[in-house]
């Protein structure tokens, strides 16, 4: 089989960062009011600023999820490298622009590409890493030589208080407080826009460093553990039912397109089954020791976990000290799928990468909890 490389990673953030005192300006007030939870997210995350595909002060969507891929896959362009090169592209997100068609045939559209394989890759934040593993076993088996792999994020539409009005208004009407559950509310602090884009081929750069990618390993426990994360759901008593069963009235009224967090169980069992449990498995059949790695790559929604899986590494024996742990929330926000792509842009792209080192990333996902390892060499 063909060895895998990353020789190429770019990003795409839309408009100008925004801050947070600035964030109500940009996704709007629900009801009018400003948010109770807003300020104790923002401590608890530490997040510092974001990036939106709005217009302040209109909620107007400057860029759709679709051009936000086609943006930063046209920045892998270069002298060695054209968008025309691409056999196969494989794209994730959590928040496409539409049910259907694909995501990836959408951003095929946008960069009016020639005939090619695709595939859209689903879910949440692991969506962009289902993208990366499809590229990269497509390579590795042989089939293709060049491949684009990209994860996106267009969440502030979903998250504008426009798409809360019906709901506001009704809990008005029953005299109740017309702001929205924590658990709808605490999202639409979290989260941020952005795309990355990587591009993988069966041989090294000749100039310059690559990523060759050792493994890319993912498994998810939704067959043993309840739902956490979602949109397009109502959940009453473990009962799960879509959307599609309600009145288009009452899909308004009770904001059910927005996505929704069960913080309690996200904080119960985050650490457990995204790092003690698949961790076990990956070290049993990969071999790997903390001592492999010169540098650490988590993406985590929030500050507030960084100590919280520092003890779940140490939990089975694998301490990677704090020194050679490198993420970027603080300045780019929880991108979901695109998060593990902007930050591995940042590394590969800061000149401090040296031949022989290797990375270890960590991505995972609170939907129903699954989550990925995946171990790359500079070469």
């Amino acid at each position: 089989m063909s060895e895998v490389f990353i020789n190429k990673i770019e990003k795409f953030m839309p408009n100008e960062p925004i801050f947070n005192d600035e964030i109500e300006d940009y996704l709007g007030y629900i009801g009018g009011k400003k948010s109770k939870v807003k300020n104790i997210v923002l401590r608890s995350n530490g997040i510092k600023r974001r990036f939106y595909v709005l217009e302040k002060g209109t909620q107007k969507q400057l860029f759709t999820n679709a051009q936000l891929c086609k943006n930063a896959i046209q920045k892998l362009e270069d002298k060695n490298f054209s968008i025309d090169d691409i056999e196969v592209l494989a794209c994730g997100t959590t928040s496409p622009d539409q049910l259907m068609p694909g995501h990836t045939l959408m951003v095929q559209g946008e960069l009016k590409l020639k005939p090619i394989e695709t595939i859209s890759a689903s879910g949440i934040c692991l969506s962009g890493v289902n993208a990366l593993k499809y590229i990269y076993l497509a390579i590795k088996s042989g089939e293709f030589k060049k491949g684009v792999s990209t994860g996106s994020e267009a969440s502030s539409p979903i998250l504008s208080a426009k798409n809360f009005t019906e709901e506001s208004k009704c809990l008005e009407e029953l005299e109740q407080n017309s702001s929205i559950a924590f658990e709808k509310d605490f999202l639409r602090w979290m989260l941020s826009d952005g795309a990355g884009a990587m591009l993988l081929e069966n041989k090294p750069n000749n100039n310059g460093l690559s990523l060759k990618i050792e493994f890319i390993d993912i498994l998810s426990y939704a067959g043993e553990m309840p739902v956490c994360m979602y949109s397009g759901l109502e959940l009453e008593d473990e009962t799960i039912k879509s959307y599609r069963a309600f009145e288009q009235s009452e899909i308004m009224e009770k904001s059910l397109l927005s996505v929704k967090q069960d913080v309690k169980l996200l904080n119960e069992n985050i650490v457990e089954y995204t790092v003690v449990k698949p961790l076990k498995e990956i070290i049993k059949k990969r071999g790997i020791k903390a001592s492999d790695y010169s540098y650490f790559l988590p993406h985590y929604s929030s500050e507030y976990f960084k100590d919280k899986l520092y003890v779940g590494l140490k939990k089975v024996n694998f301490e990677i000290s704090y020194d050679k742990w490198f993420t970027n929330l603080t300045n780019f926000g929880n991108t979901g799928s695109a998060s593990i792509y902007i930050i591995l842009e940042e590394l590969f792209n800061s000149q401090k990468l040296k031949k022989g080192k290797k990375i270890l990333c960590y991505v995972p996902e609170s939907g129903r909890f699954s989550s990925s390892f995946f171990s790359l060499e500079v070469v």
